[in-house]
């Protein structure tokens, strides 16, 4: 699920969450379908970071989440485990046998489904054995009575196994097995809950304080939560057990209506938790620096697709400033502006060159990770784009010390010349700028077109060179406007090159 929905999230919560009440309906959409809150963090920690998502969308985005995730503990209390090995056999048949990427997808997705159930099945049985142990059984009823026991107990395994969707079905194991009372099982449930912002938190350490603002907001919703009910759980777990007479889903019903009500009761204090956050993360000297990198963050490595999206729209980020590069340098040769030259010069040494430089460093860290196949072609691929979009950056610089250095009075260009090159330099920016928004857009087709314009390129390329040769061998060029005209002709053609080169990654891809 997370193969299907990473790449898109983003563009999904840059849409959808303009509105409190809108982040909140997609982040139970969302959680609920990818089965992973944690994917969803990251996402919007990259958000956060890169300006694109206030800490108030993301805290409602949050409730959201909280609500999605008690799908988990409904489905696993279903009584499937008959049914287990159809779904295995279904999700490998539709890997092994069906040609089509979704389709295959899709039968990962059965697979693992498939695959939860049997472990229910076996976690039950050893359950059930676990159960005859005096000091288990000791434990078990010291929990049911003792409700704090249960919610540190709840929060250590939470906080050790780093994954709370995966207690909570331990927690209904425990139930199908009959081994633990519906209190404590609530109880449990209310330290998994703080025990997944524990696993926020321990990331977020070595991250930025934007990160450390969403770890906390999610302490403060997840902590007052289990405040709200821990007085009220006796009769909290009276109320649920009307709800069904099977204990595993009064288990999955009592985790659904606690994140239900205390989302809904934390709403209209979105801006308090949010302002509280920030508070207690204030921001620092370094923070209000501007920020070299918008998108990538370390704490993306968890997910490769999220972490291959944002590092193709930080490539953009750099490939937008590399275009801006080619006219400011243009301005330069063409029109002896000088501050364009120093502000390329600026560009390429402070923005794009240490830019690409993090950029290649993120991309070669995450070949080191877990990365399936595709992952590892995609990351191969933005390792060689970002290459070219560095390259482009110093063919800019070149032609701005073509300008400052090479442009003589006894070298100056004649006004057929100036045409000719402006004509080149315009369709050089077109080609770059469309080969660009194929990266962004990951668009073959776009990546085609802007090849195509790349051999309208050469053509122009080779008919300005031949016409330049015959005003050469007429004797109209001096050898300093020679050597002049034609260095400017070929850094055009290598930008076009690379140009080229994008679009060829985009269409392998």
């Amino acid at each position: 699920m997370e193969k299907i929905a990473g790449h898109r999230l983003q563009e999904w919560l840059d849409r959808m969450t303009n509105r409190p009440i809108k982040g909140a309906a997609f982040g139970a959409v969302a959680t609920a379908l990818i089965q992973s809150s944690s994917l969803l963090m990251v996402t919007m920690i990259g958000m956060i970071n890169a300006n694109l998502m206030t800490l108030e969308q993301a805290i409602g985005v949050m409730m959201g989440q909280e609500i999605g995730t008690t799908l988990t503990a409904q489905i696993i209390a279903f009584k499937v485990g008959d049914f287990s090995f159809l779904f295995i056999a279904l999700g490998l048949g539709m890997m092994e046998f069906t040609s089509k990427r979704s389709w295959q997808r899709l039968g990962e997705v059965i697979l693992g489904f498939g695959v939860i159930f049997v472990g229910m099945q076996t976690m039950s049985g050893a359950l059930k054995v676990l159960a005859t142990a005096p000091a288990a059984q000791e434990w078990l009823a010291y929990m049911g009575q003792n409700y704090l026991s249960g919610i540190i107990a709840g929060t250590i395994a939470t906080a050790v196994i780093q994954s709370s969707s995966a207690v909570t079905g331990l927690i209904v194991a425990m139930g199908i097995s009959q081994i633990i009372t519906l209190p404590g099982a609530i109880a449990l449930i209310l330290g998994a809950n703080i025990g997944t912002c524990v696993t926020g938190v321990i990331a977020s350490l070595r991250l930025s304080p934007a990160s450390k603002r969403a770890a906390i907001a999610q302490i403060l919703h997840n902590g007052i939560g289990v405040l709200l009910f821990l007085p009220f759980l006796s009769p909290f777990a009276a109320l649920v057990s009307e709800t069904s007479s099977s204990l595993p889903r009064q288990i999955a019903n009592a985790h659904g209506i606690h994140n239900i009500v205390v989302s809904a009761v934390l709403f209209p204090f979105i801006k308090t938790i949010a302002r509280v956050s920030e508070r207690l993360v204030p921001k620092t000297q370094e923070e209000e620096k501007p920020k070299l990198t918008q998108h990538i963050d370390e704490s993306q490595y968890r997910f490769p697709n999220v972490a291959l999206t944002e590092a193709r729209h930080e490539l953009y980020r750099a490939g937008k400033t590399t275009a801006e590069m080619i006219i400011l340098s243009r301005q330069a040769i063409l029109e002896g502006d000088s501050e364009a030259a120093q502000r390329v010069r600026e560009l390429e040494s402070q923005t794009v060159n240490p830019l690409c430089g993090i950029l290649e460093g993120f991309l070669n860290e995450l070949m080191g990770e877990d990365l399936s196949e595709d992952q590892e072609r995609h990351c191969y691929h933005l390792i060689e784009m970002t290459t070219d979009v560095e390259r482009v950056s110093d063919l800019t610089d070149d032609l701005v010390q073509i300008a400052q250095g090479k442009i003589k009075p006894n070298a100056l260009l004649d006004p057929q010349m100036i045409k000719e090159i402006d004509k080149l330099f315009h369709q050089a920016h077109r080609t770059y700028t469309l080969a660009l928004h194929a990266v962004r857009d990951n668009d073959r087709d776009v990546a085609q077109l802007a090849c195509l314009m790349e051999d309208e390129m050469d053509r122009k390329y080779w008919k300005s060179r031949k016409r330049h040769a015959k005003r050469a061998k007429s004797g109209k060029v001096s050898p300093e406007t020679d050597q002049l005209y034609n260095d400017i002709l070929r850094n055009l053609d290598r930008i076009s090159d690379h140009a080229d080169s994008l679009g060829i990654s985009v269409m392998r891809d």
